[in-house]
């Protein structure tokens, strides 16, 4: 199965970041955060991606095009004009990376990676800026037995206040930056048919409105409950946090 990445964002939110790089590429533990999601894919034997570029595409190229280089030790000879790799170990990855605009939106990325989807056959989609300990294989066997043309994986949102409940003018009680009101959220990490692409007409067609509007009311949107971690970077503090989570173990982690 393939993997769908969207890579292409401006991320101006981390404007501390991606100012100079797109925030794919920021890090977590040394590594991009584009990294860490396709580790999450790669456990569950989900090898083949395609990265949909935008702002600062090249980057993930030459990250990609240099993998060696950022990854492990190497002796280069210049005179030779030769470079020795002196680990043999590799991600089994293929790895696929399309320029898809830079302002482009969520769904006209999608569809402009079409040509690179393997006809007939579902494929996953997320975002390039989120990680979670979601079961990959269980997600990918909820689609097949559910038969509709797209699954969303539903999760709470993480807190970010404290909440505050009150009795008139009185405080009856506190919560410190609870997990969200037990509402759910998109979290990414979709599985889809490739049909679901006629549903996006052109580059400016947002994945989250009018595709998923109408395969919720033609009743073909599954729901994946997410009930694990999971953690959006969208923000300074976001990558701090999750930078601090990558020091204690990171629970995303199941490589």
């Amino acid at each position: 199965m393939q993997a769908v990445i969207l890579a292409g964002g401006l991320g101006t939110r981390l404007g501390e970041e991606t100012s100079t790089r797109p925030k794919p590429m920021v890090e977590i533990g040394g590594m991009p955060i584009i990294w860490h999601i396709m580790k999450i894919y790669s456990s569950a034997g989900v090898n083949d991606f395609v990265i949909c570029l935008g702002y600062k595409g090249y980057m993930i190229k030459e990250y990609f095009a240099n993998y060696f280089l950022h990854t492990t030790d190497v002796t280069i000879d210049l005179q030779k004009n030769s470079v020795e790799v002196h680990q043999n170990w590799s991600e089994p990855w293929r790895i696929t990376l399309v320029d898809t605009g830079a302002e482009t939106q969520t769904g006209g990325r999608l569809k402009a990676v079409a040509n690179h989807l393997k006809p007939g056959e579902p494929f996953c989609f997320t975002y390039g800026d989120g990680v979670a300990d979601i079961d990959v294989t269980s997600l990918i066997a909820f689609h097949r037995t559910q038969g509709k043309r797209a699954t969303i994986t539903a999760v709470t949102h993480p807190g970010r206040f404290g909440a505050i409940e009150f009795d008139g003018d009185l405080v009856r009680n506190f919560r410190e930056k609870p997990a969200g009101d037990g509402g759910l959220i998109n979290g990414g990490f979709f599985v889809a048919d490739p049909s679901v692409i006629d549903l996006i007409d052109g580059p400016d067609t947002i994945w989250e409105r009018s595709p998923l509007e109408r395969l919720a009311s033609s009743g073909d949107l599954a729901a994946y409950r997410h009930t694990g971690f999971w953690q959006p970077m969208d923000t300074l503090r976001d990558k701090i946090y999750l930078e601090s989570l990558w020091q204690q173990g990171a629970p995303w982690k199941s490589w």
